[in-house]
């Protein structure tokens, strides 16, 4: 398992190195969670974690409404072109270089957090507890129905299965939920911790 982990980095720095994963669009899902639960909630931005978040494109899209964010990425490609992109926006983030499949994810620390096509399911409980009494958790990531579709990930480990986010999750209070097969094949949570 070691081993696995200490390649991980490597394989995202190749990746971003070769021009993958380099978006800075945000995600529909972040765009609508947003306007539709996370603003109401929160008229004052608070402290926000963008977990495995590589080159910054959701931390940027917070950061520039007055959010402190915390992204957390295994890969310091990722995380150096996120501190170029910072820079140039002028936005202030905090940057943490981390497998955060070791140690522990801080509790009660956020009002946000963030997954997107990030799947580690032993970090499920960790990733609720993260997140202060009325903290939001928004999730994405792919179901096993990926696999008719045709690229993404294939390995199970890195697949959802349906209604795995709700029983994942099913300690916080079902704000949006739905798994959609257009495009791509991904299940969108949006919930919020209310004890």
């Amino acid at each position: 398992m070691q081993g696995m982990e200490d390649n991980a980095g490597v394989e995202w720095d190749r990746r971003y190195r070769e021009g993958s994963h380099r978006s800075l669009m945000p995600d529909p899902l972040l765009l609508s969670a947003y306007e539709d639960f996370v603003a109401p909630s929160f008229p004052k931005p608070g402290l926000a974690l963008d977990l495995a978040g590589g080159v910054g494109r959701h931390a940027l899209f917070l950061a520039q409404r007055g959010w402190a964010v915390t992204l957390m990425d295994i890969s310091e490609t990722g995380l150096a072109e996120a501190k170029r992109q910072a820079e140039q926006r002028k936005c202030c983030i905090t940057f943490e270089l981390r497998d955060v499949t070791k140690g522990r994810l801080p509790a009660s620390t956020f009002d946000l957090a963030l997954v997107f096509f990030y799947l580690e399911r032993q970090l499920f409980p960790q990733i609720a507890a993260a997140l202060k009494t009325g903290g939001i958790l928004v999730f994405k990531s792919y179901t096993r129905e990926q696999l008719k579709l045709g690229g993404g990930p294939t390995h199970p480990m890195h697949l959802l299965e349906r209604n795995e986010l709700l029983g994942a999750f099913a300690s916080l209070r079902i704000l949006h939920y739905r798994e959609t097969l257009r495009d791509k094949a991904v299940a969108e949570l949006v919930a919020q911790r209310i004890s």
